[in-house]
């Protein structure tokens, strides 16, 4: 299933919803393009909804990591929401919740920039 990718401005913050598999090919490309696009604007408060993602493999997991890297580098902010119990265990497997700023909800992330 190719990954859908949909965007939306809530209070301040860009949510982008992803439905589908983050996996090698135009799937991660698209998603890179996307944020590439989103901190282009000037957009500094990412989050992306993982509410509907149904696999990811490890070049999805590199493309998170160096999307998150970029956004730091620009001065912008990448947050992980709605992860699903598999997810959230292999972020735990790979040591990489230690890297990603997660909520557990798309709105205590939106909550959390305005802090």
């Amino acid at each position: 299933m190719k990954l859908k990718i949909t965007s939306s401005d809530l209070d301040g913050a860009s949510v982008v919803t992803l439905e589908g598999r983050i996996v090698l090919g135009e799937e991660s490309q698209s998603l890179r393009e996307k944020l590439k696009s989103l901190i282009a604007e000037g957009k500094k408060n990412i989050i992306l909804n993982m509410s509907h993602v149904e696999y990811i493999d490890s070049t999805g997991l590199g493309i998170l990591v160096a999307l998150h890297v970029s956004a730091k580098t620009q001065g912008a902010t990448l947050m992980l929401s709605n992860l699903g119990r598999k997810f959230n265990e292999l972020l735990q497997l790979t040591k990489l919740v230690t890297v990603f700023e997660v909520c557990n909800t798309e709105a205590a992330a939106v909550a959390s920039f305005s802090k």
